[in-house]
This record gives C-alpha cells, sequence and structure tokens, in this order.
C-alpha cells in the first residue's frame, strides 16, 4: 500500500520553516501538497548555498513531496482561483497571522464556504482570539516568551537561543499531528473544521512538562524547575581523548553505573541511595562523576557502561553525524537525483509504518513548476490562466 494519507490533497500556504516542515510530513505521508507561493517566492529559497538561483539547500531539506503554483493572492482572480482549487481539497495549511488570511482571501470562513469538509489547519504566534493574535512572531521571540530561551542560559546566566528554529520544527510536527487529527474525526462525523496551533501556548507546555515543578500544586513561589535538568554539571563529559554522554534514572541503573566507575559503595551512600536523594545532591553527583570520566577513553567507558546496561554514547559534531556508521547502516541520508539541481542528499521520514508504507520521495519543485496544469485541472482556460498568472489584475477592495 502507499502512505497512509495517499488519496488526501494538501493546499499548502506557507512560508518559512514552521509550515513547510508541517506540509512536508503530509507529503511524506503520501499527500498530494500543493504549496501555492507568491510570485516572488518562499524567502527559504533564498537561504543556503545553492547551484541555482530559488533553490537553496535550506528550501530543499523542508519542500519535498510537494508541487508549486505561483498565485499573487493580493488579486481577486488568484483568491478567486485558490478557493476553486480550496473545494477539490482536504486540508489546507497556513502560518499567516489570520488578519492576514482574511486579508487575502483565505480565512477559514471563506474557505469553509468553498468547501465545508475542508481540514482548515494554521499556526502562528499567539491565540488568534487574543489582543496579540495578530501580532508578528518568528522563532528567536517565541524562545523569548516561551521560557525556553532562559532555560537555555550561559554559564553567566544570561538567556541564549538553541542553535536552531526549535520553536518552528516542534509547532510543526505539532501542526501536523493535530491534521491527521482532524482527518480521522472527520472520517467519524463527516464534517471539517478549523485547528489553530499557538506557537507560545505550545512550546510552554512542551517547556514546561519537566519545569513547572512546585507549580503543579499551585505553590510556584517554592521553586520551578527540575534540578537535574537545570545543574551547570549536567552536561557531556570529557574523557581522556573527547566526551561521552551517559544518564542513569532507576536505582538500578546508579547501582550499575557506580559498578562501572569501581565504587559500588556509593549505591548504599544516603547522598545517592534514592531518587529523591540524589536528586537533592545533584550537584555533587554529577561533580563527582564528571571527574570519574576524565580517567578513560570514550571507547573505554562506553565499553565498560554498555557491559553494565548504562544508556551512553557519544558526542557528535555535525560532521560527526554525516559519517556517523549507524545512520549510514539505516539508510538515513539518501541520494536523489533532482532533474535541475543534480545529485542531492535527503532525509526520508523517519518513521516507519508496516502496512502503509512510505514510497513517495519527489524533490522540492522549481518555482511556479505546476502552476499552469493545475489551473488547467481546475478547468481554467488558457486565456483565463494568462490573466490569473499576469502580473495585472483586480485587487479586492481594503
Amino acid at each position: 500500500m502507499p502512505g497512509p494519507l495517499s488519496g488526501v490533497r494538501v493546499i499548502d500556504l506557507t512560508v518559512a520553516v514552521l509550515g513547510p516542515v508541517a506540509t512536508q510530513i503530509l507529503g511524506d505521508l503520501g499527500a498530494e501538497v500543493i504549496k501555492i507561493e507568491a510570485p516572488e517566492g518562499d524567502m527559504m529559497r533564498s537561504i543556503g548555498p545553492m547551484r541555482h538561483p530559488d533553490m537553496a539547500a535550506y528550501f530543499l531539506n523542508i519542500n519535498r513531496n510537494k508541487k508549486s503554483v505561483v498565485l499573487d493572492l493580493k488579486r481577486l482572480e488568484a483568491q478567486q482561483a485558490l478557493l476553486r482549487l480550496a473545494a477539490t481539497a482536504d486540508v489546507l495549511v497556513h502560518n499567516m497571522r489570520p488578519g492576514a488570511a482574511r486579508r487575502n482571501g483565505v480565512g477559514y470562513a471563506d474557505v469553509a464556504q468553498a468547501n465545508p469538509r475542508i481540514v482548515y489547519a494554521s499556526a502562528s504566534g499567539w491565540r488568534a482570539d487574543h489582543p496579540h493574535g495578530d501580532r508578528a512572531a518568528f522563532d528567536d521571540v517565541i524562545q523569548g516568551e516561551s521560557g525556553f530561551a532562559a532555560l537555555n542560559k550561559d554559564a553567566d546566566g544570561a538567556p541564549r537561543y538553541a542553535p536552531m528554529v526549535i520553536c518552528d520544527k516542534i509547532c510543526g510536527y505539532v501542526l501536523a499531528g493535530m491534521v491527521g487529527m482532524a482527518l480521522y474525526a472527520r472520517e467519524q462525523t463527516g464534517r471539517g473544521q478549523e485547528i489553530h496551533v499557538p506557537m507560545v501556548d505550545t512550546m510552554a507546555a512542551f517547556n514546561m512538562v519537566d519545569h513547572l515543578w512546585h507549580g503543579v500544586f499551585g505553590e510556584p513561589e517554592k521553586g520551578l524547575g527540575y534540578p537535574r535538568m537545570l545543574t551547570p554539571h549536567r552536561r557531556p563529559y570529557a574523557t581522556t581523548d573527547g566526551h561521552i554522554c551517559l544518564l542513569a534514572t532507576t536505582d538500578r541503573q546508579w547501582r550499575n553505573l557506580f559498578g562501572a566507575c569501581d565504587a559500588p559503595e556509593l549505591a548504599d551512600d544516603p547522598r545517592f541511595d534514592t531518587i529523591e536523594h540524589r536528586t537533592r545532591n545533584i550537584n555533587e553527583l554529577y561533580t563527582w562523576l564528571a571527574g570519574v570520566m576524565k580517567t578513560r577513553s570514550t571507547a573505554e567507558w562506553k565499553q565498560r557502561l554498555d557491559a553494565a546496561d548504562v544508556p551512553n554514547g557519544k558526542v557528535n559534531d555535525m560532521m560527526g553525524v554525516v559519517r556517523d556508521a549507524y545512520l549510514n547502516e539505516a539508510g538515513f541520508f539518501q541520494p536523489l537525483d533532482h532533474p535541475t539541481e543534480g545529485r542531492l542528499t535527503t532525509m526520508p521520514f523517519p518513521v516507519s509504518f508496516s502496512d502503509t508504507k512510505l514510497d513517495q520521495n519527489l524533490p522540492a519543485a522549481r518555482l511556479g513548476e505546476h502552476t499552469e496544469a493545475m489551473l488547467a485541472e481546475l478547468g481554467y482556460g488558457a486565456d483565463e490562466i494568462a490573466a490569473i498568472t499576469s502580473r495585472r489584475g483586480s485587487y479586492p477592495p481594503r
């Protein structure tokens, strides 16, 4: 069988990272994704190395398994064409501000009128019905307001961004997952619906799973934050020739780890004998462990920790990830011949399905590559297509 979303048509009005990550997942899972771009194209087409204009590495990484149709949604003819397309679709996804979607004629009311069964999914910084609903939001802003930048502080206490657009990617995965939920609900009810993912709320929920702490009991003044996660001593451990990551959590794992470190007596030490005591003395425990790790090589520790069944792993830099033996044996990196960009390396969707196997791996489309064919499929004639794609035309009143 083809992928689990085979037969689902998705209209993709997304730009930047959050939305394209979500719609690429839908495409990876078998959906037909039609990416609607403004005449200038998604800004990501210009970020990163490229062999040809508008086909930069970043864009190629998050826009596979999509068709590209250019429509200037500031123009009435293009809005009408989009609504005609919406009548044929199962899902519409965007990451515009709610007000911008309405101004461009693609608010939920407009789209649902064209197709009441459609799943209309969007993401923006804050809840759409809040006074902040139309504020501009990018990943750095959300890292700050959700508490992530403060959690990720420097040694001197200054807040710090993650070295990636972590909020966009996490919220993109959530958005894709919620589309699947809404499609399942439609199978039960026959009705479409609107989904909205507010980034601040989503990331605050993500961050506070670990750190609400006394706040769970309505007493945040007694302390927020999981001490083991926040100690400055929680970091990869230096060895004689590199670094190693390891984590013991249960009493059994710590007993095994103390044994691997030739200090079995610490398993009965009242500072470290239970999870409560270890949490209370986490700085002392991790400082001791860091000192021990410096006495052997990474390979020696891996051998000892594997034998003791203690979770561990080496530290890969980015080149180490590209060359990682497991990832290459697993086929994580796959070659792809692009019709215009030549040989590329792609990372297919990592989740496997035993029955609905993922067999779609289409290269990212050139800007507007499918515009005429898609408009013709919708019943437009050559003159009408020329009018829709022309830079001249009608503009709706503002």
